[in-house]
């Protein structure tokens, strides 16, 4: 594979975004069908940098190639990456699975909510990433989701992440749990420097809580 810009202003932010063999042999064949001389596909983000972002893939025939575009090079078919989302595709991953029933095209891209945070970040940065790229989207599971409500530097217990659970996490009886066990833990592993994370989330209501 080889990567090119069509663009020199962004020749020094180049997506790591991979496509596996697997799915591009799955794109090959499914190109091949549009009898389109040159066709590719094309990949953006919408709604990059919120929870509704959502990846997309698209055809791009010769004509559509839009030419801010990044271009990724493949054995048998060019991949254009819409060049705003490239930090929130950093470390995507399209795959393509075989199962009994055919197969399924897989798109993982972990900093499609939140772009991945410099070394320079603040601890509200770091702590807002880690939320949306590592925590809530095993929440989603549970209809569940968790944004941080402030940091404070608690004399007693020290610096302190201050969390609002919504969705199924409102009312959950499981929720000490989840906080304890899963999210402080998580944050724990990737700012060091955070002693504790409590809840600020009323659970008196559990109404829609997945647990009760």
């Amino acid at each position: 594979m080889s990567t090119e810009s069509s663009n020199p202003a962004v020749a020094e932010e180049i997506p790591n975004l991979l496509i596996t063999p697997s799915a591009q042999e799955y794109l090959k064949d499914l190109l091949l069908k549009q009898d389109a001389p040159g066709i590719g596909v094309r990949i953006f983000v919408e709604s990059a940098g919120t929870p509704r972002a959502e990846c997309c893939m698209a055809y791009s025939t010769p004509d559509e190639v839009v030419a801010t575009d990044y271009k990724q090079e493949y054995p048998d078919f060019p991949a254009y990456i819409d060049t705003p989302s490239i930090p929130y595709l950093k470390d995507a991953v399209i795959d393509y699975n075989k199962d009994r029933f055919g197969g399924q095209l897989t798109f993982r891209a972990p900093n499609s909510k939140v772009p991945r945070v410099g070394p320079d970040a603040s601890i509200e940065e770091r702590i807002n990433y880690v939320l949306q790229a590592e925590i809530n989207p095993g929440l989603a599971g549970h209809g569940g989701n968790c944004a941080l409500v402030e940091v404070i530097n608690d004399e007693k217990h020290g610096l302190t992440a201050v969390l609002r659970f919504g969705g199924g996490c409102q009312g959950c009886s499981a929720i000490d749990v989840t906080l304890k066990q899963g999210v402080e833990s998580t944050l724990q592993e990737f700012i060091p420097e955070l002693a504790r994370v409590v809840d600020q989330t009323d659970h008196s209501q559990s109404e829609g809580a997945y647990f009760k």
